[in-house]
């Protein structure tokens, strides 16, 4: 007989195996791309589409009904085109990306807008700690596929590093 060595948390107490395995697989096939998931995503040059698995992504989006139940972190699945990206911004949370396919050009920034830029390949990752501006950019030829994963179930929104786009953060909640 089998020994579970640590408890269940309270809301999976007397849930079947059954409902835990539907509740906790996300197939790609059944992710819906939200090329609008992000405030800056509608401005050519940032456009790109989220495949939630795991909770909101970073978008401040809380309701994907076919994403896993966020505990301590999400993930999605990003799709980036060349010459697409994101505006740079900082999150409460570290921030990881880890690419799966493709190149994606990935930045730290300071205050003073320093930036410095490294080019990831397939399998290669980059985690930006809280508080850190941070990006990407698809300088490629070819679209980018990478994962990413915020470092809490629901994050905060983006904390956009352009004026005009932090006042607005928020706006894609309400396209809904």
């Amino acid at each position: 007989m089998a020994v579970a060595r640590h408890p269940r948390p309270p809301e999976l107490v007397d849930t079947s195996i059954e409902d835990i395995m539907e509740q906790y697989v996300a197939r790609f096939k059944d992710r819906i791309p939200d090329w609008e998931a992000f405030e800056d995503a509608k401005i050519e040059g940032w456009k790109r589409a989220q495949h939630r698995f795991i909770g909101a992504g970073g978008s401040g989006k809380h309701g994907d009904m076919n994403a896993i139940p966020p505990r301590a972190h999400t993930l999605s699945i990003m799709y980036v085109e060349p010459g697409q990206g994101n505006a740079p911004h900082t999150h409460e949370v570290e921030e990881t990306f880890f690419v799966l396919k493709g190149h994606l050009d990935a930045f730290v920034e300071d205050e003073e807008g320093n930036r410095i830029t490294t080019r990831l390949g397939k399998w290669d990752c980059i985690t930006c700690p809280p508080g850190v501006i941070h990006g990407y950019d698809n300088t490629s030829l070819e679209p980018v596929w990478f994962q990413v994963m915020l470092g809490r179930g629901i994050p905060e929104t983006m904390g956009y590093a352009d004026d005009e786009l932090y006042e607005r953060r928020d706006a894609h909640l309400k396209s809904n």
